[in-house]
Formats: structure tokens, sequence, C-alpha cells
């Protein structure tokens, strides 16, 4: 319109949209009774021919603004038509019971008001592989119609990089939608009965029993890197559990040491800090130097690091870790439900009632990152 507003009444295209805005255009334009629009403080000819087209010079600010006022409301209603009726399916990487339910309950409760429609949220639960199950899932099987979001948590991060089995997508064409969660410090227990109430005992035994939930996810590595920084004696790490089936295991004598999360264990479990049941060895900062402030007085992994090595393997880990739950679109998905869905996770991360939610369920508060970032 700008390129042929020189031509106004003579271009055919210009003077199409001109007839087809000119019923709202007519009511736009004030006119006073010799006939004259103002405009910009003077007064300028904006006759109306028999026609319906509005002539003079105003006549093409009028159009303009009348187009402009009928795309961007169609815009509107496009954004909320979108999902308006819909279901959108979140596809969470584990089973019921843990941290990944939680903070995606969390996030879920506050992002259904956000997304302009309401659409439903339906979290179904994909477990297997420490999330690398859902992922490929995501990756390779979903239609891209932007109904369908993946919560994998950080084993979606280990998985390719590590070249584990199992991961068959590739982690720079899925499209990032936000993370509930950057970093998660981890501690590191046994139990009380075993009799390990020091580090040199831990190392004098032998065959100690890890609990995980499968190879990868990040209690399984968390649980291998301190096992081999503290040059346990054939360790053994047993997989296959959900969270609080870990929890049940070690209450039954099945297993003798956890690594996990430590602030959905301080409200999971306090009843295993208060009464002594277990004995509380270490504690992996994520990112570098956040503390989980029950647990500040444990030493870090990094102080067991007895070469350069070692410290960079514990680096590699927490960068691993710093997206800790990320959400994901599949590849291909079209940018318009790419664009409304990081703008409701958005403005979800800056709504008071997520920061509540989400500190009720985890622990502790969260430290969000956009899909962007």
């Amino acid at each position: 319109i700008v390129e042929n507003a020189s031509i106004f009444g003579g271009d055919r295209r210009v003077c199409r949209i001109s007839r087809r805005a000119g019923w709202r255009a007519k009511r736009v334009a004030t006119r006073n009774t010799a006939g004259t629009k103002p405009c910009g403080g003077k007064k300028h000819a904006a006759a109306w021919s028999d026609s319906g087209r509005l002539n003079g010079p105003c006549s093409f600010t009028v159009v303009v603004k009348a187009f402009i006022g009928q795309s961007t409301a169609a815009s509107a209603a496009g954004v909320e038509d979108f999902y308006k009726g819909k279901t959108i399916r979140i596809l969470r990487g584990g089973g019921p019971g843990g941290s990944g339910e939680f903070q995606t309950r969390a996030l879920m409760r506050v992002l259904e008001k956000h997304i302009p429609g309401h659409p439903n949220l339906l979290l179904v639960f994909v477990s297997g592989a420490a999330g690398r199950k859902a992922a490929n899932m995501i990756y390779s099987s979903t239609p891209p119609d932007g109904l369908t979001i993946g919560s994998i948590g950080a084993g979606l991060v280990v998985g390719p990089i590590l070249g584990l089995p199992g991961s068959q997508y590739d982690l720079d064409k899925f499209i990032y939608l936000g993370s509930t969660d950057s970093g998660d410090p981890y501690v590191f227990y046994t139990k009380a009965d075993a009799g390990w109430d020091n580090l040199a005992k831990l190392q004098a035994a032998s065959g100690v029993r890890f609990g995980a939930h499968a190879v990868g996810h990040p209690v399984y590595v968390t649980g291998r890197m301190i096992a081999y920084l503290l040059g346990l004696k054939e360790p053994r790490f047993v997989t296959g559990f959900t969270g609080p089936e870990i929890y049940i295991a070690m209450e039954r004598g099945e297993l003798d040491a956890h690594a996990t999360g430590a602030a959905r264990f301080v409200i999971e479990k306090p009843e295993y800090i208060e009464k002594k049941l277990v004995h509380l060895h270490a504690t992996l900062t994520v990112p570098k130097g956040r503390h989980h402030p029950k647990f500040a007085n444990l030493p870090e992994f990094s102080s067991f690091a007895k070469t350069d090595r070692e410290r960079k393997l514990l680096d590699m880990f927490r960068a691993f870790q710093y997206p800790r739950w990320p959400f994901i679109f599949p590849p291909g998905t079209p940018q318009e439900p790419v664009r409304i869905i990081r703008d409701a996770m958005r403005k979800s991360f800056a709504d008071p009632e997520f920061r509540v939610e989400f500190t009720k369920l985890m622990g502790d508060p969260p430290a969000p990152l956009t899909g962007e970032e």
C-alpha cells in the first residue's frame, strides 16, 4: 500500500482495498458540514463519491487505518481460534509420582489460562530410558501440529551427546518452548542401618547398591559419578524404578544408596532427616555453587575430584543438568503454535501463581528459562 500511495487514485490493487474498506472508513472519517475532515490540526477535503470511494488527501490515511484495524482484529481472533476447543497432550518422559510429574503439573495449572482459546491440557506418562523413549516419540512419530508437547527432563541432553542406546533424535532439531527450572542441587545419602556414618566406612564397603530410574537418568549418572569419585568397591546400580519406588526399595532393604534432587527429597522424605534414618554424605551443586540450604554443610562432589579431567567431567554433567525440565515441540512444527506457546510459557513463568505452585510441589522456587534461552 505504501509503495503505491502516490498513485492511490489509479492503482487497481489499492483501490480494491479502498472499496472493501470504504464502508468502515466512512464511519471512521468525521466530516464537517462543508465536506471537509480535520487531519493533523488542518482541514482537508475528504468528500465521498457516489461509488462509496473516499477521495482527497486524507483518503489514504483513513483507508489504511481501517484496513489495519480489520487485520489486527482478525489476527487476534485467529490466535484464539487456533487452540479453542482443542486438547494439547503433554508427554511426560517418566512415570507418575516423581519430580518430573510435579514440575509439569505446577506449570499446567497456570499455562492453560495463558494460552489463547484456553485448550484442555492432558498429561500422558511415557516411561522408559530416562525420558529418551518419549523424546523418540516426539521426534519421529508425533504430528507437528502444535497439539503435543514433550516434557522430558535432563536425560534429553545426556543421551545423544554421550551416545547412549535408544537416543534416536537430533537435539538441534527439536523446538524448545522453555524450562520450568535451571539447575537442581543433588544430595547423596545411604541408609543409616548400613552403618556407613562416614566416608571412610563407605569407601571400605563393597557392593553398595544404588537405586535409579534408568541408565542415563540424572539420578543414575549422579550415583555413578559419586561412586567413581569416592572409589567405591564394586558398586551396583539397580534400575527400573520410579521415584517413589526407590524409597520403597530403600525401606525394604533392597537398596543401600541414593543420589537425588535435594529440594524434592526434603519435602518427600522429611522423616529420613528428622529421624536420622539416613547418613548424608555429599552434595552436587547445579549450577556450581547453588546449594540447597539444608545441605550447604556437606562436601561438594568437586572436593573429591583429583584431576583436571575429573573436574571437567563434573562441569560437563552440570551443563547437562542446567536446562532441567525442557519442554519441546516436534521438528517442523509451524511458527504460529510455536509463537503462541512460547508466549504463554513466558507469561506463565511471570505469573505469581506459578511460583507459588512450583515451590509448593518442588520444594524450591523456580528459575525458569524461555524457549529462546
